[in-house]
């Protein structure tokens, strides 16, 4: 019998899909700089969306490689949509110093922002991972595999106009979540 000096975690994973916002670099007094940026994560029925806010830190040199390219798009208030995964969820309470809640306590959900699955901006899928190989995917390696990440988005008309606007952001938000989904 064998002992293992390895330690054990339990993952506990947020997988969804939000609005990429606040994208920064935050140095702390004590610690090293890092890479954060907030999500506004999609919740509830499709008909009535409600949106749950995460302050996250950018973990990870591919995630936050992914982040740093959508600055420019979140600067020029674009709509970057993300399917994302969070690890690490904790919460943080304060005390609102202005505006009409100032001098209230409130409760910031914190997390890691772990992989980024696919970008959209103003609706454009932009960004797909690739899936990585399991050890199932391994005996199977033979056989070529085909990827047409763009082509099912791509397939209907875009609208246009003021009243387009609305139905646009459902149909994007709709086809968003049919894409987490298939992750």
């Amino acid at each position: 019998m064998t002992t293992s000096t390895e330690k054990s975690y339990f993952d506990l994973h947020i997988i969804g899909l939000g609005y990429l916002n606040r994208i920064r670099e935050v140095k702390p007094k004590k610690g090293d700089a890092f890479l954060a940026c907030d999500i506004a994560a999609l919740n509830g029925p499709s008909d009535d969306v409600s949106y749950v806010r995460f302050d996250t830190r950018v973990s990870g040199s591919e995630a936050q490689h992914l982040v740093r390219r959508c600055i420019d798009a979140v600067e020029a208030e674009k709509k970057v949509m993300i399917g994302f995964r969070l690890g690490d969820l904790w919460t943080d309470t304060f005390t609102y110093s202005k505006g009409k809640r100032a001098g209230e306590q409130g409760v910031s959900l914190k997390a890691r922002l772990l992989f980024v699955s696919w970008i959209k901006v103003d609706g454009k899928l932009v960004y797909k991972a690739e899936p990585k190989p399991t050890d199932g995917d391994e005996r199977d390696a033979e056989v070529p595999a085909t990827s047409t990440p763009a082509e099912p988005q791509s397939a209907a008309p875009e609208p246009s106009g003021p009243a387009a606007v609305a139905d646009d952001e459902a149909a994007a938000d709709a086809s968003a979540l049919a894409v987490a989904e298939s992750f």
